[in-house]
């Protein structure tokens, strides 16, 4: 038997309790999850999607709604009592329900899906059955989110149970990370994130880090002229943070919920400890064991049980230290920048042979930027622009899927993915050579993002033989980073969404705790072209335009993502893995938009990624053998890597039923909805 997450009285807000059925395993073997979730949905008026509008349903639509609704979930709820008496045991049922998009590949973006299905959660693609996971997908018909820690995604959905919208919720959220997913979940590194509120134009909030002003273009150069390792471990590869001040700046603009309030559930966690999974007892090893290697003694006790062992599944993980850094938070989002909690952070670093200053901090401000927005096949796509590179890559990856018909060809056929291959090839020349910070650098944006200009790029695509990426240049003439990030995803109960992606950049960052907050830092300068044309800790052979310069934001490759579908919200996407994020979200929603998958089945495919150089396809372990047998015949050579990216993502139904889904496959995490 797989038990589900036990009912527990909710420890963050007052009200319901935090995570009761919300994901399916959770309504194992009681009736009481199943009926509350329909007896709620009963007493709540539905919520009808008219471009992320909420409106009250009346009369026979939202009799016929809670039919279809009551029909779904009896018939959940009866297929699970059999397979429980068949097997002796609960088993977390398929997300059954369809997504919506083309049955088969064709011209017809929205026409439903006759053939698709979801992947059971007791099987992978490719490889090979796994046991059935209570919480991989969550279903409701009010809010859902979804991240890399079960405590955190508790947070958030206490967060909108207690009326907070979908920022108050993720600004929770990315709190409670810091404290429960220290590898990537962070105060001392920076990300992205992209919001769809009612009411309001799509948005975006720019908090990556910034070189400190006393950088210069070549610190990390040796007599020889070569990069050290400076840039990845350290103190010395800390770029000024941005989480909190992005999260602030998020929550000024569209919380509502009082700041405190939002903060609070983190300082519990680290005051009081949370429990540890496997996962994460096995992160915390890793971590400590990385400090310890870079000669981090004291950095790595904050992740080692008291007596000095590590910490094991089962144990609490008691943080004090931070806990009193994010009390101060609570207090005034400011302190982290200014005052006592900033000159601690600063001391910290410079005592460690770091170059920050208290101006650095001083002067560091998050941004509010326009989206990238474009149209594919009858659906909004709505991403982040420059100094993120994610949503100029995933616009032209769009583009060459029209301009190569790719949605023609059988999802994850030899020729899909080929093409999928050919069209990475030619964009990553693009975004390693040509793109960087907006405020310092001009790019030729306007044809980077014509379709035109993309169509042009894919005309030398062969269909039957690999191009050499040495045959392949970056387009128009330029102007004289992490697999440890996180994605979480967040929609409310008004339509409303939020797609967050932070990042530390390497795991555990730079290896560097400042003793005196708790803080650990980024290694996010190591994400510049540290010498432009060498490759950095990810393989990228960046140019010019991403160069070292003292304020200036580092190149990314981060791509938090809404897709919106006849005005109505229909999925909230992103991931981890460093280059591999962009090319993961596009075969994410290539496989919602041209195949009509369901969102549990688009996240569990095998995943493929090129980035140009490296002249390799990197694929997951999992690629079926004939696919990768089919891409070695046209002449690609194949590395495999265990998995890539961790993409928690949600998706709305049409009926209005937000399904959320985590990427557990990968690497743990939890869907928790309402």
């Amino acid at each position: 038997m797989v038990p589900g997450p036990e009912p527990v009285v909710n420890p963050f807000f007052g009200g319901p309790p935090a995570g009761r059925g919300r994901g399916a395993g959770a309504m194992c073997g009681m009736v009481r999850p199943m009926a509350t979730i329909h007896g709620r949905a009963s007493r709540r008026c539905a919520v009808q999607r008219d471009g992320g509008r909420p409106q009250r349903a009346t009369g026979g639509r939202e009799i016929a709604r809670r039919v279809r609704a009551a029909g779904r979930a009896w018939g959940l709820w009866a297929g699970l009592v059999v397979a429980a008496l068949a097997s002796g045991g609960c088993r977390q049922p398929a997300p059954g329900s369809p997504s919506p998009g083309p049955s088969q590949p064709g011209p017809s973006p929205s026409a439903p899906a006759a053939d698709a299905k979801a992947v059971p959660a007791g099987a992978a693609e490719g490889g090979g059955p796994r046991a059935a996971d209570p919480l991989a997908v969550a279903e409701g018909g009010h809010g859902a989110v979804t991240s890399a820690a079960l405590d955190a995604t508790r947070v958030g959905l206490s967060v909108l149970e207690a009326g907070g919208n979908a920022v108050d919720a993720a600004v929770a959220v990315g709190f409670a990370l810091a404290v429960t997913h220290p590898s990537a979940g962070n105060l001392g590194g920076g990300g992205f994130m992209v919001v769809r509120m009612a009411g309001a134009p799509p948005t975006t909030f720019d908090f990556r880090e910034v070189a400190p002003r006393a950088a210069s273009r070549d610190m990390y150069l040796g007599p020889d002229g070569d990069p050290t390792g400076d840039s990845r471990t350290g103190p010395k590869a800390a770029g000024i943070p941005g989480t909190v001040a992005g999260l602030a700046l998020a929550h000024a603009r569209f919380g509502s919920k009082p700041w405190r309030e939002l903060v609070e559930p983190a300082v519990r966690l680290a005051r009081d400890g949370h429990v540890l999974d496997t996962f994460h007892a096995d992160d915390l090893r890793r971590g400590a064991e990385a400090m310890k290697k870079a000669g981090f003694e004291t950095s790595a006790r904050f992740y080692l049980r008291p007596d000095g062992s590590f910490y094991a599944p089962g144990d609490r993980w008691k943080q004090p230290v931070l806990a009193a850094t994010l009390a101060r938070i609570a207090d005034d989002p400011r302190s982290f920048y200014e005052g006592p909690l900033a000159e601690a952070l600063v001391q910290g670093v410079r005592d460690a042979g770091g170059i920050w200053s208290i101006e650095d901090l001083r002067a560091y401000r998050a941004k509010e930027r326009p989206p990238i927005r474009f149209a594919y096949r009858g659906v909004e796509v709505i991403t982040m622009g420059p100094p993120s590179a994610g949503g100029v890559v995933l616009r032209e990856l769009f583009a060459a899927s029209e301009a190569l018909r790719m949605y023609e060809m059988p999802w994850r056929s030899v020729q899909e993915v080929h093409h999928h291959v050919e069209a990475c090839r030619r964009v990553y020349a693009d975004r390693n050579m040509l793109l960087g910070d907006p405020d310092f650098v001009k790019m030729p944006l306007d044809r980077l993002l014509d379709p035109a200009y993309v169509a042009r790029r894919m005309k030398d695509v062969r269909p039957d033989r690999a191009t050499p990426s040495s045959q392949v240049g970056s387009g128009p003439p330029a102007p004289h980073e992490s697999v440890e990030t996180t994605h979480y995803s967040v929609v409310d109960a008004a339509g409303n969404a939020v797609a967050v992606t932070t990042t530390l950049n390497l795991g555990f960052g730079s290896k560097f705790v400042v003793a005196s907050t708790g803080v650990l830092l980024n290694d996010e300068m190591d994400d510049f072209s540290v010498k432009p044309g060498h490759p950095n800790a990810f393989g990228l052979v960046q140019g010019e335009p991403n160069a070292i310069e003292p304020r200036k934001r580092m190149l990314s490759s981060m791509t938090p993502t809404i897709l919106v579908q006849d005005g109505a919200l229909r999925a909230v996407l992103g991931t981890p893995g460093g280059p591999t994020i962009t090319t993961t979200v596009f075969q994410i929603a290539r496989a919602l938009v041209d195949y009509g998958r369901p969102l549990p089945e688009a996240v569990e495919a095998v995943r493929v990624h090129h980035q140009w150089l490296p002249d390799v396809v990197f694929a997951e372990a999992r690629i079926p053998p004939d696919l990768e047998r089919g891409l070695a015949a046209l002449g690609h050579e194949v590395r495999k890597r265990r998995a890539m990216g961790h993409a928690n993502c949600i998706e709305v139904l049409p009926d209005g039923t937000r399904r959320a889904v985590a990427d557990r496959s990968r690497d743990g995490g939890a869907a928790l909805a309402y």
